[in-house]
């Protein structure tokens, strides 16, 4: 049987490794989802192959693309899923048995400072019993079934080969540029609950992450999109603009260096809900209000009308001078007051054009904020699966051509750069710097002064420690912070910002459960004095875990003036902020410089979503000081 064609790889390393390996790339997106993966042989160069055979889409010869899609019945079980969640079969089935459908499941995802408009819709209910975490873990859990027959059935020895690599295969999941560390640890549950990887600290590991920018990236510049640019880093910076059926993800970046490809990013990315299905929302509530007096306005027909609208109008629709058409029915299906004669609505170019406006609009204005941020911005790669809407790329062209910047798509599959791109990532590596967008550092404790008016303001927050001195609580101590300009602070890969602090235990057993919060700042320019718990510009960025209990056999026991008992402890914050995935961990030196490293912040469940402001600050959380 033949495999799937290969990506471009001529560049690229071989594979390193001693032992055959397997990474899996996995695209959950928002509308439609896709599978790339690559074998990894010793010396070998890897090559990159796309799932393009799906249950329900064996008719569709290299289809690499299934829609988000499933139905659970209502005792919380799944039923149907991608595109057999699409066929005759389980859509008579779900309406007989009253399946749940779930789909744009991913938008339960997004953080909370991410606004959400969806024109009076509403997302779809969860099944009885499940979370957000347990759906995305679902569907992950399918597209992992799937590629595994795959791979079984279309590789010579498929079976044999799934059967060595799958106890140390790697898994990358890609999401939105706007995804941040609660985000990425959810998705590593989900992981874990969709039984992709083992509930061990080795199988948290095993997935790593890719923005889907910084994916489609590595995309383009396998597939030669680029060339122009990367041949010539005088030609200026670059941005790719992946529009997927959610989320346009808009990343700058330029050329370091050549040979070997060496980029950097140039601007904080950008993450807007600008995807196609929001020009759908958009044509539902048209449609709602212009068909509301017809017997076609019943919610079933408007939703089989929006359908075929998807499926056709939206997606050839690129000339607001002629009349637009939705085919939904027979020609005996008419209604002249409305516009529809032989089972087709007529539609304006204006009406068509102004569903997809709001989108290319936010579009526009967040690839000009890029380009003001980066100054060299040239050349627009636009990519995704919205990337194939005509009218999309021809207005981006026409409007953008005022900042002296070409908007161009590569003739292959922009739909399937993101899976492509992830294994491009995981193989090729090209980025080298990111821009850190805000500021991060910890809570501490702060020496009062009795003759700051801020310090008397906030008395009663006073606390002593052991030793003796009045400190106050809920001072911000800052370990990276944004630079003072809107372009953000760049940060290489290899940059590590560390931070040494001190705390002082009335409890050794404290060490055997010692946690740091890492707070993140999201209020512009400028380091914050204080914590603001309840503010929304201030969230818990990550809860760093560390045992500490070697320790107990080692500290120095002081006396306090109340003659109890303390301990100091001294150590470091260690923080790994120009990864694709945010690392933090506890390091302590002991007096012979022995350097020993207790923690990181990549272990699932620890990354929450708001801090809980009753938390006292001499609990679980050490009161920390600067050493």
């Amino acid at each position: 049987m033949k495999q799937a064609a290969d990506t471009g790889d001529s560049d690229r390393k071989p594979f390193g490794g001693s032992k055959r390996g397997l990474v899996i790339a996995l695209d959950l997106g928002t509308t439609f989802s896709g599978v790339s993966y690559a074998i990894l042989e010793p010396g070998e160069v890897p090559k990159i192959h796309g799932v393009t055979r799906f249950p329900g889409q064996e008719h569709v010869a290299g289809n690499s693309k299934i829609p988000s899609v499933m139905y659970y019945d209502q005792a919380g079980n799944m039923m149907a899923a991608g595109a057999e969640a699409d066929t005759t079969t389980a859509v008579s089935n779900a309406e007989d048995e009253n399946w749940m459908k779930v789909e744009l499941f991913k938008l339960r995802l997004r953080p909370r400072t991410m606004v959400l408009n969806m024109n009076g819709m509403r997302l779809s209910p969860l099944p009885p019993g499940k979370s957000a975490v347990h759906v995305f873990g679902d569907f992950l859990g399918y597209l992992f079934q799937c590629t595994r027959t795959y791979i079984s059935d279309t590789h010579a020895n498929g079976g044999a080969l799934w059967t060595s690599v799958e106890p140390h295969l790697e898994i990358v999941l890609s999401h939105p540029n706007g995804w941040e560390g609660l985000q990425q640890s959810k998705m590593r549950q989900a992981a874990l609950y969709g039984g992709l990887i083992p509930n061990t600290n080795e199988g948290f590991q095993r997935v790593r992450f890719v923005s889907e920018g910084e994916a489609s990236l590595h995309a383009c510049v396998m597939g030669g999109l680029a060339s122009d640019v990367l041949s010539d880093s005088k030609q200026g910076g670059f941005l790719i603009a992946d529009a997927g059926g959610g989320t346009l993800d808009i990343s700058s970046y330029s050329i370091l260096a050549q040979e070997p490809l060496v980029i950097e990013e140039t601007a904080p990315p950008d993450c807007i809900f600008a995807g196609s299905v929001f020009i759908s929302r958009r044509c539902r509530e048209f449609l709602q209000e212009k068909l509301k007096n017809s017997k076609y306005g019943t919610p079933d027909a408007i939703d089989h009308i929006t359908k075929r609208f998807d499926e056709t109008t939206k997606r050839l629709f690129r000339d607001k001078k002629s009349p637009q058409f939705i085919a939904f029915g027979s020609p005996l299906d008419k209604d002249p007051s409305v516009g529809i004669r032989n089972g087709q609505l007529k539609l304006t170019g204006d009406e068509v054009a102004g569903l997809f406006e709001p989108s290319i609009q936010a579009a526009v204005t967040a690839i000009k904020a890029q380009i003001d941020q980066s100054k060299a911005i040239r050349s627009v790669f636009l990519v995704g699966g919205y990337a194939n809407s005509q009218w999309l790329f021809s207005q981006l062209q026409e409007r953008l051509k005022k900042y002296h910047v070409a908007v161009s798509r590569p003739d292959t599959q922009t739909s399937k750069a993101v899976a492509d791109g992830a294994i491009g990532f995981y193989c090729d590596h090209h980025v080298a710097a990111r821009v850190s967008k805000f500021t991060y550092g910890v809570e501490y404790l702060r020496a009062f002064d009795d003759k700051d008016p801020d310090h008397l303001a906030r008395k009663h927050r006073l606390t002593d420690l052991p030793s003796g001195p009045k400190l106050l609580a809920d001072a911000f101590d800052c370990i990276l912070a944004r630079a003072c300009t809107h372009r953000g602070t760049k940060v290489k890969e290899s940059t590590v910002f560390t931070r040494k602090y001190c705390t002082e235990l009335t409890n050794l057993s404290m060490l055997s459960v010692f946690e740091v919060e890492v707070w993140c700042f999201r209020g512009g320019n400028g380091v914050p004095k204080w914590i603001e718990r309840e503010a929304d510009n201030f969230s818990t960025l990550c809860l760093v875990r560390a045992d500490l209990s070697p320790l107990s056999g080692i500290v120095e026991t002081k006396m306090a003036r109340d003659g109890r008992k303390y301990w100091t402890i001294v150590f470091s914050i260690e923080i790994h902020f120009g990864l694709t995935e945010f690392k933090a961990r506890i390091k302590w030196v002991d007096n012979v410089s022995k350097c020993f490293f207790f923690s990181n912040a990549v272990l699932t469940g620890i990354i929450r979503d708001r801090p809980n402001s009753k938390r006292k600050l001499l609990g679980s959380v050490p009161a920390l000081t600067n050493s």
